[in-house]
């Protein structure tokens, strides 16, 4: 799946859905996975804050059994940033927590990725951060695949 500069339409193509992936991926990045890319990037992006890094508080939503009437659950802190390079491409940033630099970041290599010139090495990124993300998911399973007990009835004779 690649990235499609400039298309965040709904119309279809999977423009919207490619961007979003990309967004969720970065927003579950570690801050030093990010810095890394950003330092081998070569050259070195020109970039100017519009806005942020900032720390707020959004609403969190729920519903009961997936299906119910929403209901306020509670805040959860987030950190957000919007980023415009020189060439004008502008991106958006943003995840939950307080790690404004990890926003930034992100919008940074959101900006990237409407470049031609250099989508691939933020596809690149993307899928390095999709592995890591597998990896951990995968080693969680496996530690609560340790601890997993196995319940069976036996069958008495006596009914």
């Amino acid at each position: 799946m690649t990235i499609e500069a400039g298309r965040d339409d709904k119309d279809g193509t999977g423009a919207h859905s490619t961007r979003a992936r990309a967004m969720r991926l970065l927003a579950m990045a570690r801050t030093e996975t990010l810095q890394a890319a950003l330092a081998a990037m070569e050259p070195h992006p020109e970039v100017a804050l519009v806005r942020g890094p900032e720390t707020g508080l959004i609403m969190v939503r729920g519903r009961i059994g997936g299906g119910g009437d929403p209901f306020n659950l509670g805040e959860a802190t987030v950190s957000r940033a919007t980023v415009r390079l020189a060439t004008g491409e502008i991106g958006h940033g943003q995840r939950l927590g307080t790690d404004r630099e990890a926003a930034r970041l992100s919008a940074i290599f959101d900006a990237l990725a409407q470049r031609r010139e250099t989508r691939g090495a933020v596809e690149a990124l993307l899928a390095e951060i999709e592995a890591h993300i597998a990896d951990e998911d995968r080693r969680k399973a496996e530690e609560t695949a340790a601890t997993r007990v196995d319940f069976f009835t036996m069958v008495r004779g006596d009914d």
